[in-house]
């Protein structure tokens, strides 16, 4: 098992922590405490699901949970957009983290779904008759 910390889905999920950090912290007054916590919140808890994740047996109610959190950062980012605290550009810059990061936890729910079923992952280009013991058919 790798350690959390080198899994590359923590990885961009810390950038995008940070990257909240930073545009939360140019929110205005009245939304700083509000939007912007939850946001900071939503964060936290998605770096600590992935954490979870790795750590578990069963990861897929960790995962699950951490795509619940990711799809509420994209909803506070797109609100925090349309109430004027972020620009068009820097929610494009959040929401390529959050494409990523959704890219990976849905690789990861697959590989993690197989292996549960008892089925081995099949690599991208792989023969299909590489997976089995019949030989091809002629």
């Amino acid at each position: 098992m790798a350690q959390y910390d080198q899994l590359p889905v923590f990885k961009k999920g810390y950038d995008l922590l940070l990257a909240v950090y930073e545009s939360t912290g140019r929110f205005g007054r009245e939304f700083k405490y509000t939007l912007g916590e939850s946001l900071k919140k939503e964060s936290l808890a998605l770096i600590v699901c992935i954490y979870k994740a790795n750590s578990v047996f069963n990861k897929a109610p960790e995962i699950g949970e951490a795509r619940e959190h990711l799809e509420i950062i994209r909803l506070y980012i797109r609100i925090s957009k349309d109430l004027k605290q972020i620009s068009l550009k820097r929610m494009i810059f959040l929401n390529e983290f959050i494409e990523s990061i959704s890219k990976q936890l849905t690789g990861w729910e697959k590989a993690v779904n197989q292996h549960n079923a008892g089925v081995a992952p099949v690599k991208a280009g792989a023969s299909v008759y590489h997976q089995s013991n019949s030989p091809p058919r002629q």
